[in-house]
């Protein structure tokens, strides 16, 4: 991680629309390889120079899913963070990431159903100024009087 600031926990009661977090990870060919290993993708234009080269990237890519879950350690470390239990996500793949790119994955809260701990979160990954994901999220916040 490039970003290492504390997790933190944001209960339900102390949410409000507008609230966002972020965090970054410079994704590395490690990554790429234990990802591989997890998901069982071992799609040669991941892990394959020679023949990445000659697809449409020009060279090898990050997962989509490995970059996208970086959106995920922002809701479950950061916004609402622990205990945060992940109802639903919708993505959009825009642009590759590639070994060495700096992932920064942004969440943004646009609503809240107090009544149900529902949170939908606006969700990106962007490397640079160029989104590469971008989605929306809807989790259960943990509340400090039921949990």
């Amino acid at each position: 991680m490039l970003d290492n600031h504390a997790p933190r926990t944001v209960c339900i009661e102390d949410i409000e629309v507008g609230m966002n977090s972020s965090r970054t990870k410079r994704i590395t060919d490690r990554d790429i390889a234990l990802f591989a290993e997890v998901s069982t993708d071992h799609n040669p234009v991941h892990l394959d120079e020679a023949y990445a080269q000659a697809t449409m990237f020009q060279g090898r890519i990050a997962h989509g899913m490995l970059t996208a879950s970086l959106i995920s350690a922002v809701i479950g470390e950061d916004l609402p963070g622990h205990g945060t239990v992940y109802l639903g996500q919708s993505l959009r793949f825009l642009a590759p990431v590639r070994p060495g790119d700096d992932l920064t994955a942004t969440v943004k809260v646009t609503a809240i159903d107090h009544a149900r701990r529902r949170v939908t979160l606006e969700t990106h990954c962007a490397v640079g100024n160029t989104v590469v994901v971008k989605g929306e999220a809807l989790v259960m916040a943990p509340s400090a009087k039921l949990d």
